[in-house]
C-alpha cells in the first residue's frame, strides 16, 4: 500500500507562512478560544505543527497575531473604497453599513471566544515578543484606522457634497456612530433582534430625519 505523505508547507517567506497561518487560526479561535491546540491549525494548514514554532515563539504569539489581524480594519476600509458611487445614496450606505457590521461581527468572535475561554488579550506581542507598534502607545493605530473608515465613507458623499448640511467627515463619523450603535445594540442581541428597525428604516432616519415630512420645524 502507497503510504500517504504529510503535504508539505509550500515555499514562502516567514513573513508570508505567519500570514497563512493566521488566516487559518482565525476561525478556529473564533470557534475554540484559547483551547484551540497548535495541532489543530496545523491540521486546518495542511503543514506540521513545527513549521508553526519556526515562525511563532509559541501559541500565546500566535493567539497574539489572531487578535492583531482581527482588529485590522484594512479590508473594510478596501471594501467601502470599492464602492461604486453612481448608484444611489442609500445604497452605498447600506453597502458600507454592510462591511463594517460584517468586521465587527468578526473581531467579536475571535476576541469574545477568548474571553469565554480564559484569555485576557492585551497588547499583542509583535514577532519577537515585544508589542506590535501603536499598541504600547495608547492606541494610535486604532485611531489611525478609524479615520482611514471615516475618510473612506466621507468618499462616499462626494457625489451630494453640495446638499451636505455639515462637512462630510462629520456626517461620515455621525454614520460611524449608528452602524457600531447597530452592531453592538445596548439592549442586547435578543432584544435587538426582535425590536431593531431594519437597515433601510436607519438609513430613511439618518439621512431624512425623525420628523416625517410637513412636521419639521
Amino acid at each position: 500500500m502507497e503510504r500517504k505523505s504529510r503535504r508539505r508547507a509550500p515555499g514562502m517567506s516567514p513573513a508570508e507562512r505567519r500570514e497563512m497561518i493566521v488566516r487559518t487560526a482565525l476561525p478556529l479561535v473564533a470557534e475554540h478560544g484559547t483551547t484551540v491546540t497548535t495541532g489543530q491549525i496545523a491540521r486546518a494548514a495542511g503543514i506540521g505543527e513545527a513549521t508553526i514554532f519556526r515562525v511563532f515563539a509559541d501559541k500565546d504569539e500566535l493567539l497574539d497575531a489572531c487578535v492583531t489581524e482581527a482588529l485590522r480594519n484594512d479590508h473594510v476600509v478596501a471594501e467601502i473604497a470599492g464602492i461604486p458611487l453612481d448608484q444611489p445614496l442609500t445604497g452605498r450606505l447600506a453597502e458600507a453599513s454592510a462591511a463594517i457590521e460584517a468586521y465587527l461581527v468578526r473581531m467579536g468572535m475571535v476576541l469574545g471566544a477568548l474571553h469565554a475561554t480564559g484569555g485576557r488579550p492585551g497588547a499583542p506581542r509583535g514577532p519577537r515578543g515585544g508589542p506590535e507598534r501603536g499598541h504600547d502607545a495608547g492606541g494610535p493605530d486604532r485611531d489611525a484606522a478609524m479615520n482611514r473608515t471615516r475618510d473612506a465613507i466621507a468618499e462616499l458623499f462626494e457625489p451630494e457634497a453640495d446638499r451636505l448640511r455639515l462637512p462630510a467627515e462629520q456626517i461620515a463619523s455621525l454614520f460611524l456612530g449608528l452602524t457600531f450603535t447597530r452592531a453592538r445594540p445596548p439592549a442586547g442581541p435578543a432584544e435587538h433582534a426582535a425590536s431593531s428597525p431594519s437597515m433601510e428604516e436607519y438609513l430613511d432616519v439618518f439621512l431624512h430625519g425623525a420628523l416625517k415630512e410637513g412636521t419639521r420645524e
